[in-house]
């Protein structure tokens, strides 16, 4: 009798450990023992054994659907109608800060987001008056440039069917809320295009890590610009290869640089070699989070020309050549 009173104690009256309602996936595939056990480690149930008791009781057990479910207090019997109805069908993708467009493209393959293929002609120049029409802060960007540095990185929901557009419209969608008043009316004051800022806040984001580093390296970089004095950015050169054909891009996890160059890349014939060229490139090298948008847009002033990333993670500044060159020495060598 206290049993049967006991387990309907757990059946009947909520026993969540979240305070607050929280999303549960349940994938396909799972039985009831395995559903109750995550339902359990969610801390939507106290008793996972209740769980497949009253579901197998009840002859539902089979019946549990895939999905995601948002859960809150709630008694087993109200869960199991819940599971028995169906939950959203989505997947969750993650695009980390600093991916390109190709990197974000392999990644929603391996997610089921259509193919590579589909998403590189789908972020291409040839289709940008299309977003330009969707998206007007696209509009100052040049015919030649897709949609690299607009593809706001961040998670995201997706419906399990998703096409390579849903993803992409979700990412610019993200961008333009992000882009807040206080960004664009900066962007306006200081004269400069939204392309400007996007393209410099992608080189910021492959270089430096800090907050406080980015916005120095802003000031290093926009003054090299002011004095025609060629950037000189690693990261661009590592872009460029991979343009070329010359390097396999790898899923980068929010790395930034993604590998070494050698003195005779810096010689590499591209738009986006900024040893080469000056000024700023053909154009964005990754997609920047707020941080180095930020960076790019409110630069610190320091008495720094030159800066170097040493192996450790720090960001070595230095005022001249010289001490810039002996730096090198020092921490790459």
């Amino acid at each position: 009798m206290a049993g049967a009173a006991l387990l309907a104690y757990e059946i009947y009256l909520p026993h969540s450990r979240a305070r607050e309602p929280h999303d549960v996936r349940i994938t396909r595939g799972l039985g009831s023992r395995e559903i109750a056990a995550l339902l359990q480690k969610e801390g939507v149930i106290r008793s996972r054994w209740a769980f497949v008791v009253y579901v197998s009781a009840r002859g539902i057990a089979s019946s549990l659907k895939p999905g995601v479910y948002v859960f809150s207090r709630q008694a087993i019997s109200e869960i199991a109608v819940v599971l028995i109805a169906g939950g959203r069908n989505e997947k969750e993708i993650t695009i980390p800060e600093g991916w390109t467009v190709g990197e974000v493209g392999k990644y929603l393959e391996t997610r089921s987001v259509g193919t590579a293929e589909e998403w590189n002609r789908l972020i291409s120049p040839a289709r940008s008056q299309a977003w330009i029409v969707r998206f007007g802060f696209l509009a100052d960007k040049p015919a030649s440039a897709g949609l690299e540095g607009y593809l706001f990185p961040d998670t995201y929901r997706l419906p399990e069917d998703a096409a390579p557009e849903n993803a992409a419209l979700k990412m610019l969608e993200n961008f333009d809320r992000k882009l807040a008043p206080d960004i664009r009316a900066e962007i306006a004051r200081r004269g400069k295009t939204l392309f400007e800022i996007v393209t410099m806040a992608s080189l910021i984001e492959k270089e430096v890590v800090s907050d406080e580093d980015r916005a120095v390296v802003s000031g290093i970089l926009w003054k090299r610009l002011d004095a025609d004095i060629p950037l000189q950015v690693d990261s661009t050169i590592v872009y460029a290869k991979v343009q070329l054909g010359n390097e396999v891009s790898k899923l980068g996890g929010g790395a930034r640089k993604n590998g070494k160059i050698s003195l005779a890349d810096t010689n590499i014939d591209s738009p986006y070699n900024t040893y080469k060229y000056r000024g700023l490139p053909q154009g964005p090298i990754s997609n920047p989070g707020l941080s180095a948008i930020r960076a790019a847009l409110y630069p610190k002033i320091s008495p720094y020309l030159y800066y170097l990333s040493a192996p450790d993670g720090r960001t070595i500044f230095s005022r001249t050549l010289d001490e810039h060159n002996a730096a090198k020495a020092k921490y790459l060598r």
